[in-house]
């Protein structure tokens, strides 16, 4: 996913700023827009949960920072855990630059081994996306990432989603790897396919609730943004804004969630809405 943005103060750091959205780069914002809108809000309920400003979040494969530097400019501290060492230190990088160096750690570990490198019941809020695609274990990886949480957190995932891959290769002409993906137990359209596995929003939130959280919101993302030409988006007149606002629109409708590019499932432990 492409790096969120820098927009107006947030309401609960003096230093903070939103990455909610920025017109200066529109495949950004189409590519992030519904995730941080959703992360945002679940983030601000547990500002106001816990009385704290900070919160304690980690970013389980988080890499280079798209989530966690932006995050931290909100003024949380966050963990970054991600086997890439190239990874790790874009991030240190990217967090020295932005000057939040003093806020975002990282270190090296994937969400099987995930308490050999941080806390066990540490986190306010842990992400765990662009993960469950490559791990064995996807059940595994869940129940790691919300034994992360403390009491009152919430758990922010996403996932490639299959209908939008369906979608996409059937669209560009592939019929036959259109169907092999549909009927594929991981969703894969072929040998060449670069991601090892896909989910059903059912999928994804069987695993959440297994895992013993509820399911607070679902969403599609990229909906239409990757069926959408690049050249109309940037050059027709107002072609971002009323995409932005159709993707909005249709994020939280199922009927959409079966042909999403990925999909957004935000999971919340007991008293996690309560303020």
């Amino acid at each position: 996913m492409s790096d969120p943005m820098r927009p107006p103060v947030s309401h609960h750091h003096p230093q903070a700023t939103s990455p909610r959205s920025d017109p200066s780069r529109p495949r950004a914002s189409l590519r992030t827009a519904v995730v941080w809108e959703v992360l945002q809000d679940a983030l601000d309920r547990r500002v106001k949960g816990t009385g704290r400003d900070a919160l304690d979040v980690l970013d389980t494969g988080g890499g280079s920072g798209r989530f966690a530097v932006p995050l931290a400019r909100l003024g949380h501290r966050v963990t970054v855990v991600d086997p890439s060492p190239n990874a790790l230190f874009a991030l240190e990088r990217r967090a020295a630059e932005a000057g939040v160096a003093d806020r975002v750690k990282g270190v090296q570990g994937d969400v099987h081994g995930l308490f050999d490198v941080v806390e066990r019941g540490g986190y306010d809020a842990v992400l765990c996306h662009g993960v469950l695609e490559y791990v064995d274990d996807p059940a595994e990886g869940i129940r790691n990432a919300v034994a992360a949480l403390r009491p009152e957190g919430v758990l922010s995932l996403l996932a490639a989603g299959l209908g939008g891959a369906v979608l996409a290769r059937a669209l560009a002409g592939h019929f036959t790897e259109a169907r092999q993906a549909l009927q594929d137990p991981d969703g894969r359209w072929g040998a060449g396919d670069p991601v090892p596995r896909r989910f059903t929003a059912e999928q994804l939130t069987a695993l959440v609730e297994g895992a013993g959280l509820r399911v607070g919101a679902v969403h599609g993302v990229r909906v239409f943004a990757d069926l959408v030409p690049g050249v109309l988006v940037d050059t027709e007149p107002g072609a971002l804004d009323a995409l932005l606002k159709l993707e909005a629109a249709a994020a939280e409708l199922p009927a959409f969630h079966s042909v999403a590019t990925q999909l957004h499932v935000l999971g919340e432990t007991t008293g996690a809405r309560e303020v």
